[in-house]
């Protein structure tokens, strides 16, 4: 062999097992390289919020059974839902049955319904509210709050009739007053968008306030009188006479007001964040007459989830 080439090939030999262990130390140290490269993750957390809604009684009025003609104003007593209702299509006013008769258990006629056994004491019953929420930190300690929060409520109240009592010559005593149910039923939807703040050192526990603007969007959903056995729903009319089409548009109306909130945050670990929350608003309810913002309240738990 070729004295030349033999020293080539023992060059190349020894190069080969020089070299090598170099560029395994190389692929090493960039396998490490590519382990602790740090993770992003998204600043965007998505919540649920479920909690108990505590409405102001003030907007209740809007159910008492008076109702709104075409133009949206309430409706005098003679064309209240309740006295159309009552009177006219189920008291026998049209020369039909007296339903209403059979139901407070008197002959036909032996009972009256006047302006002073219209509704009152009506007020919302506590309601579920719940909603997404979405957290936009913009500091370690601070967050931008996009929040769509809903529920539906129930309202409640009584009326009265009169009736007559057989055999009783007195007319002072000759009156008997029988209470019954009227209830309504409401549509709202939250928007809310504002500022969150949390407050102390430690890492996993924390108090927080926060506020904003809230915008509320209520929809009049049903209205119906209970008497006994009988159940008269007010939003549905056979009187043509006085109303050409079934009902009036139901009202919906749309507002803006303030919220505000304090409560506790806790990092509940590297995926959850569950924060518990007391929320009041001054909120205003579009509908019915002279509508005002008032106070509403709510009592909630919100998680978030860390994508």
């Amino acid at each position: 062999m070729n004295k030349s080439i033999f020293l080539r090939n023992v060059f190349l030999l020894l190069s080969l097992i020089w070299f090598k262990p170099l560029f395994s130390q190389q692929n090493e140290d960039l396998s490490d390289f590519e382990v602790e490269k740090p993770h992003h993750k998204s600043k965007f957390l998505t919540g649920l919020y479920v909690g108990s809604y505590f409405a102001n009684k003030y907007s209740a009025s809007t159910y008492s059974g008076y109702g709104f003609d075409i133009y949206g104003d309430r409706n005098s007593f003679r064309n209240s839902f309740m006295y159309q209702k009552i009177k006219n299509e189920y008291g026998g006013g049209y020369g039909q049955q007296d339903y209403i008769a059979a139901a407070v258990g008197v002959d036909p006629g032996r009972w009256e319904f006047n302006e002073s056994d219209m509704p009152y004491n009506m007020h919302y019953t506590p309601a579920i509210l719940v909603g997404v929420n979405f957290k936009i930190p913009i500091a370690k300690r601070s967050s931008v709050l996009v929040n769509v929060n809903g529920t539906k409520l129930s309202v409640e109240g009584n009326f009265t009739i009169s009736t007559d009592k057989p055999g009783n010559t007195n007319p002072a005593l000759n009156k008997n007053i029988q209470t019954f149910v009227i209830r309504g039923g409401e549509q709202r939807l939250q928007f809310q968008l504002g500022f969150q703040q949390l407050f102390g050192e430690d890492e996993k526990f924390n108090f927080l306030v926060e506020g904003g603007l809230v915008g509320t969007l209520t929809k009049f959903d049903k209205n119906t009188i209970y008497i006994n056995t009988l159940t008269i729903d007010l939003t549905y009319y056979v009187n043509q006479t006085l109303y050409p089409s079934t009902l009036p548009t139901r009202p919906v109306g749309f507002a803006v007001g303030a919220f505000a909130g304090a409560g506790i945050n806790l990092d509940a670990s590297d995926k959850f964040n569950v924060q518990l929350l007391y929320t009041p608003s001054f909120e205003k309810i579009n509908i019915g007459v002279s509508p005002k913002h008032k106070f509403q309240h709510a009592i909630a738990l919100r998680v978030y989830y860390k994508f």
